[in-house]
């Protein structure tokens, strides 16, 4: 009996063993992984991957779907995967108007600055020069104050006079004087000023002259000469031979301009910043203006009959 003993108990030693040794292993305790390099019991499914730690407020990344068979690409960098989200880009209709939108408002800033950032002739003006402006442009507003004046007047005159026949011829030949004035077929005198330019390096052109014609008549001449030519409203400047014309005839320098009109206004008008005068001496030449209580201008222009204009009145 103590022989089946010890018999049971080797057989109980061995069998373990035996098992190893063909090819079965022991069942691990639940929830207990197999060791290292051991594969699980058949019929045991492998344990799951364990899932990493949730980090609280950390945004979840979404996995990629592994296709079976497919092999695992290249891992992109971040700069990488910027330049695939930026291009080829991909704009809605939305977008292209807002775009469209954002290049006109720029476009339109672009143009009003440059606009004011431009140079201007007053920009750099002293306080006397601009004082001196400012009066200019008031005497020519009282200039127009008194002709509208004058014109009201006549008006009145008109209807408030006993004999009207001999008050209209009496206005009409006035206005025929100042008509001739101005179309340069009758002498004028009367206060204003004498202009003269000297060019000895012969850099004046006619255009300079022409504004100076320009800068008088806007601020109030009355009638016009320019060494013995008579200039009126259709005159033409031209540059002729090294030298001027008006209207055709060639004048030699120095220039005199006969100017007649408030000498108050036609010098301060010559001398304002950027203006005629500044203008004439960077082209070095010198000019000279001279205020006078009687300014005769008797150069005349033929009066040419029109070919083709009828008086309306009948």
């Amino acid at each position: 009996m103590g022989t089946n003993e010890s018999n049971e108990s080797n057989d109980k030693k061995q069998g373990p063993e035996d098992a190893q040794r063909q090819g079965a292993s022991p069942e691990a305790p639940a929830g207990q992984e197999p060791p290292a390099g051991q594969e699980p019991p058949a019929g045991q499914e492998p344990p799951a991957a364990p899932e990493p730690p949730v980090v609280p407020g950390a945004m979840a990344l979404p996995r990629a779907a592994a296709q079976p068979g497919a092999p695992a690409g290249p891992e992109q960098s971040g700069r990488q995967r910027l330049r695939a989200s930026l291009w080829p880009p991909k704009l809605t209709r939305a977008q292209l108007v807002v775009a469209l939108l954002l290049f006109v408002l720029g476009l339109g800033l672009a143009i009003q600055v440059r606009s004011t950032s431009e140079s201007s002739a007053l920009r750099g003006a002293r306080q006397e020069d601009l004082v001196r402006i400012l009066d200019e442009l008031d005497g020519r507003t009282k200039r127009l104050e008194d002709e509208k004046q004058k014109l009201e007047e006549q008006r009145k005159e008109l209807e408030n006079s006993s004999d009207q026949a001999e008050e209209a011829r009496k206005q009409t030949v006035e206005k025929e004087r100042q008509l001739g004035i101005l179309a340069g077929t009758v002498a004028a005198q009367g206060p204003g000023i004498t202009l003269k330019v000297s060019d000895p390096k012969g850099q004046v052109q006619s255009d300079m002259l022409l504004d100076t014609i320009q800068e008088l008549r806007a601020a109030g001449a009355e009638a016009i000469q320019v060494n013995g030519v008579r200039v009126v409203a259709n005159s033409y400047f031209s540059d002729e031979n090294g030298g001027v014309a008006i209207d055709g005839r060639k004048i030699s320098q120095p220039y005199e301009f006969r100017v007649i009109g408030k000498p108050q206004d036609l010098e301060p008008a010559l001398n304002i910043p950027g203006g005629v005068i500044q203008t004439l001496e960077k082209e070095q030449a010198t000019a000279t203006v001279t205020r006078s209580a009687k300014i005769v201008v008797d150069a005349l222009r033929q009066a040419k009959q029109p070919d083709y204009a009828r008086s309306s009145s009948s």
